[in-house]
């Protein structure tokens, strides 16, 4: 199906003229980096913007790199960049554990980071990941730049803290991270490219304090941070993974969908929970299977 809606198209060729394009244009406008999610809801008509603006071509946007104690992550960075890049292998394995899961390489090759954020569906895989990871979304608008804390990020299904006017210029995560075990389980009806049924990040530090977030079991991803006080020092034994499976329907509220019941992500979030708990606490440890096996 063609797209029918007329619009305007403008290709701004810095961070601050995309800006003031934003600023001008206010609703009516469309950011466009990786398009996976716009064109489709171009094409049948979910959203009917004034102008699109493609910001594809902005030196600096698709950078990873060390920024002082933080890694930065452009808005341009794909989700094949993450799988690509040294620095994510080597550091911040998690990342390269999620993208590896993410629809097709068709999909990957095009799709953003920061694009699947924006979209904010309860079940987009970077949000557990970004969650674990302590992440802060950086964005610059007409009233100069802020940074808001992934954990306020999420506003509702497909809702975003980011303003009319605004565009998000990448993401920052504390190198701490680095000392860290992780893991991201995710659960779908087939191997290939499908939406998360369900789905677990896990990060571990040498303390054993964890950080364990969910996606598409609620209305955004969540962290459930009352399951981390409760297993807090703890390493994974039969006694302690019964008390963190006592906390999923504390930190969830799935629903009965097309894709499953809420009864089934429920059974197999304790399923998850375990599994991911374990490789996480196995590969701080040093073992473990390979990032980017999948656990279920």
């Amino acid at each position: 199906m063609p797209i029918a809606h007329e619009f305007d198209y403008m290709k701004p060729g810095t961070i601050e003229e995309a800006v003031a394009i934003l600023a001008e244009r206010g609703d009516g406008a469309q950011i466009l980096a990786g398009g996976t999610d716009v064109v489709a809801l171009l094409r049948d008509g979910a959203i009917a913007p004034e102008v699109v603006v493609d910001i594809k071509g902005i030196d600096g946007l698709a950078d990873i790199r060390p920024a002082g104690d933080r890694l930065f992550i452009g808005t341009l960075v794909t989700f094949t960049d993450l799988i690509e890049s040294e620095l994510i292998r080597e550091s911040f394995p998690l990342f390269y554990e999620m993208a590896v899961k993410v629809a097709s390489k068709g999909i990957r090759n095009r799709a953003t980071v920061v694009g699947n954020i924006c979209s904010a569906v309860p079940s987009c895989d970077a949000g557990p990941v970004l969650l674990v990871y302590d992440a802060q979304v950086l964005i610059l608008g007409p009233g100069g730049e802020r940074t808001v804390h992934i954990d306020e990020w999420f506003t509702g299904p497909k809702k975003t803290d980011l303003q009319s006017g605004e565009l998000v210029i990448g993401l920052e995560m504390s190198s701490s991270a680095q000392a860290c075990g992780g893991s991201y389980v995710k659960l779908g009806r087939y191997r290939g490219e499908d939406l998360a049924q369900a789905s677990v990040a896990v990060l571990v530090s040498p303390d054993y304090e964890y950080r364990v977030a969910f996606g598409a079991v609620g209305p955004t991803p969540v962290r459930a941070r009352k399951l981390e006080a409760a297993i807090k020092g703890e390493e994974p034994t039969d006694e302690m993974l019964e008390v963190a499976r006592k906390f999923i329907e504390r930190a969830t509220s799935p629903i009965t969908d097309i894709r499953a019941t809420a009864e089934y992500r429920t059974h197999m979030l304790e399923v998850m929970l375990e599994r991911g708990i374990r490789a996480a606490v196995a590969r701080l440890n040093g073992g473990g299977p390979e990032y980017g096996t999948r656990h279920i």
